[in-house]
């Protein structure tokens, strides 16, 4: 996108629409909703008598996504006008200064089709940016870095925040007939049953569920196409057309080589022989100088992306720290029979909206950690041994602002030792960030959890903020009777409360997967 025309055609709307005004018998209510009303109502637009609330309110959205966006490109350009070379002497801090240029032309991305695309998309596409923004920062901190406020801007956090307040109000108006599906049926499938998302095309089931090997074959043996994923990546890019569906089969073999399908490369699909029989592993930590963002051995930002039947590990160790297995930001993303192995920080469920079924998940420390829309279901998670003195915590869900619609869902699977023996003091999960949201249902836990089930993160941080829950689940680590007693924390007994976090209404987004159900049972 030409971004200098982009502006000047964003000005001269912004001139056309904003009344700029200090007076607050013009704000818009929906600012008094707004985390910084000051600011949003200096956005207001004068309503006209012809117009009804709702239309008012989809047009000043409409305002407060475009300053949102001028000021995204502003702080972008701020970045790549800077001698990041000379502004830093060290490499962890031109490292994570890479990062946060690369992560706000991602969020310019994702303000542009939220201003485009629908409002409940907006809501998955915005809190994507609110990641963005807080990895930002984050790559600093994992080198124990001040963060330079020069790579940022106070403004843009406070218009994002509001920004997603006011999307959420004008979605809410405009789907304010929907219901959650409680019509769907409540018996669960045999795990072996493949049943998958609405958003999941019936061409994709087929290839989920067929033996069909891919427009690419990756093989070390020399019998495919490519002996690896890089190179079939490479040559994905010139071959396929359009957008359709295009399948990478990685034939048995262990592929050392760190792997990232970029956003540019949408509806890929890789196809292995089997969990531990198709391994992609790497070994890239903080500790040796990789933030957390980079560490990822497999990171995929394409829409679209479908991985089924391999491994995905990180060898770094508990040692190294952080060290990531895989990271997706990838939006309707499905891992369908896969592995994920490394320690702290394994699975990097990143942002946007992600499903995985029949999966493997191996760590100690923050192992499924992220803040995207996420549903891992009819899956095992492996609690490893930890360095000595360290406790164990399932997962660390990254919600920052309240109307972020992200979550961690754990549904139907079990929590157990990776090796039979215990691996030393374990939680379902602790509270990376304000608001935090992580469920368990119906899932079996065994006794290595704690009786109080949690962490806490620091102190009192975060305790009444977030939102922990556990509903019926089973198995000598689930008893609810000695957990903690923060005001954050729920015992879910009605099965209207956990229809929430089902896949139908928590990750279909509600009006994303319609009410009258999905081609599988979506109901918790």
């Amino acid at each position: 996108m030409d971004y200098k025309h982009h502006i000047s055609l964003l000005l001269a709307f912004l001139l056309t629409l904003l009344c700029v005004t200090n007076s607050s018998a013009t704000y818009h209510p929906i600012c008094t909703q707004t985390p910084y009303p000051e600011l949003c109502s200096s956005l207001t637009t004068n309503p006209t008598p012809q117009s009804t609330f709702d239309e008012n309110l989809s047009v000043f959205r409409d305002v407060s996504l475009r300053a949102t966006l001028l000021q995204a490109e502003n702080t972008h350009k701020k970045i790549s006008d800077m001698d990041l070379s000379s502004l830093f002497n060290d490499d962890l801090s031109k490292s994570a200064s890479v990062d946060c240029l690369d992560l706000y032309e991602d969020t310019i991305y994702q303000l542009n089709r939220s201003i485009f695309g629908s409002k409940n998309d907006a809501q998955t596409w915005l809190s994507s940016s609110i990641a963005n923004e807080q990895a930002c920062r984050n790559g600093f901190l994992d080198f124990n870095l001040s963060f330079p406020t020069m790579l940022t801007s106070d403004d843009f956090s406070k218009y994002l925040s509001n920004s997603l307040a006011i999307n959420k109000a004008t979605a809410s108006a405009s789907a304010s007939a929907s219901s959650y599906a409680t019509k769907q049926k409540r018996n669960r499938r045999l795990l072996s049953t493949v049943d998958f998302p609405e958003w999941v095309s019936h061409g994709d089931r087929r290839l989920l569920q067929s033996s069909t090997k891919g427009d690419i074959v990756v093989a070390q043996d020399g019998s495919g196409n490519f002996k690896t994923i890089n190179e079939a990546l490479a040559a994905a890019e010139k071959q396929r057309s359009g957008t359709r569906r295009f399948v990478i089969y990685v034939k048995k073999g262990v592929y050392k080589e760190n792997v990232e399908v970029k956003r540019s490369m949408k509806n890929l699909m890789f196809i292995g022989d089997g969990i531990d029989a198709t391994v992609v592993t790497g070994s890239k930590n903080v500790q040796d100088g990789s933030t957390t963002f980079r560490s990822a051995t497999f990171a995929v930002t394409g829409d679209g992306f479908i991985a089924r039947d391999m491994t995905f590990e990180n060898t770094a160790g508990p040692q190294k720290h952080q060290a990531v297995a895989l990271r997706s930001g990838s939006d309707f993303s499905v891992f369908y029979r896969c592995s994920f192995k490394g320690y702290q920080d394994t699975l990097y469920v990143y942002s946007q909206r992600q499903f995985y079924r029949n999966c493997d998940i191996y760590g100690t420390i923050d192992f499924i950690f992220g803040d995207s829309v996420s549903v891992i279901q009819n899956s095992n998670i492996y609690i490893r041994k930890p360095m000595s003195n360290q406790k164990n915590t399932v997962t660390a869900q990254g919600r920052k602002d309240p109307n972020e619609n992200t979550g961690i869902v754990i549904h139907n699977s079990r929590v157990t030792s990776a090796s039979g023996s215990g691996p030393g003091p374990s939680y379902l999960g602790r509270p990376w960030q304000q608001y935090s949201r992580t469920v368990f249902m119906k899932c079996a836990i065994d006794g290595i959890i704690e009786p109080a089930g949690w962490l806490p993160w620091s102190g009192s941080f975060a305790l009444s903020t977030l939102y922990y829950g556990e509903y019926m689940n089973t198995g000598s680590g689930a008893s609810t009777g000695g957990r903690v007693k923060w005001p954050g924390f729920h015992v879910i007994t009605s099965a209207a409360e956990a229809g929430k976090f089902s896949v139908g209404n928590f990750l279909a987004g509600g009006s994303w997967i319609p009410a009258t159900g999905v081609p599988y049972t979506s109901g918790v």
